[in-house]
């Protein structure tokens, strides 16, 4: 038996990187499986290659956010459980930050996971059922690069979202739970680190022989952890924000 049999899962921001891992592991594990994204091409391919559902949807918009959940319950009859995995890691520091491009990353980081929990708990809380929502955050949320503020910013207010609502809805049997995740091995890092960093082909070999563990954090470990966490294997487990990382944070040399 899989560890999802049965389940309806939403991945919000699932046709690449991490979302698409999970999009994949969740499948793999034997649940219905929507995700949304914005590109319609790579979204369809996802969806014929790992058996699952696309839902085109602009998140940076908190109607089509909320919409993702009504939809996928209209199409597949419930949502038992949530991942909020889009994310926006353009560069901006403290200094050089635009109010739009504070905005974008409030829009994508934080506001969309709002709207789609609260759609997704109103919708568990009205069928007096459990359900479990994991968000996809990150370890800079703890202060990060100085290049990363408005990410930072909007991300670390997704935290405190993630405990917040894990309280409020701990009666209700709705388990949130938080995954600060380190530096990771995505497309989407492949292209910011080309677009604003200069690397060339090999910075994924500088980058592994640099870490700890002499390797990049890597999607499919990523994703096993997620069902998990989604899963009934996790126990009681909320409110719980997790860093997923080879960094120890607090420890110095």
């Amino acid at each position: 038996m899989g560890l999802l049999d049965d389940k309806v899962v939403l991945v919000n921001g699932g046709s690449q990187g991490v979302g698409a891992g999970i999009v994949r592991a969740a499948v793999r594990e034997g649940a219905t499986v929507v995700f949304t994204g914005r590109r319609a091409e790579l979204g369809e391919k996802l969806a014929a290659d790992a058996g699952a559902h696309f839902l085109a949807a602009d998140l940076s918009d908190p109607e089509q956010a909320r919409d993702s959940v009504v939809r996928t319950v209209s199409g597949h009859g419930r949502v038992d459980c949530l991942v909020n995995a889009a994310g926006l890691t353009s560069r901006g520091s403290l200094l050089d930050t635009t109010p739009e491009l504070f905005d974008a990353h409030i829009a994508i980081n934080l506001r969309a996971p709002f709207f789609a929990m609260q759609a997704a708990v109103q919708h568990l809380v009205d069928r007096k059922v459990p359900g479990t929502i994991v968000n996809i955050i990150t370890s800079s949320s703890h202060g990060g690069q100085p290049f990363l503020a408005p990410y930072v910013a909007a991300k670390a207010g997704l935290a405190g979202l993630t405990r917040n609502a894990a309280h409020a809805h701990r009666w209700d049997r709705v388990r949130i739970n938080g995954l600060n995740i380190g530096w990771t091995d995505t497309e989407g890092e492949d292209a910011t680190q080309r677009a604003f960093h200069g690397a060339g082909d090999d910075w994924r070999e500088k980058a592994a022989r640099a870490q700890p563990m002499g390797k990049l954090g890597q999607v499919d470990e990523i994703a096993d952890f997620v069902v998990f966490l989604l899963s009934d294997r996790s126990g009681v487990v909320t409110g719980s924000v997790i860093d997923w990382d080879q960094i120890v944070f607090g420890g110095l040399d």
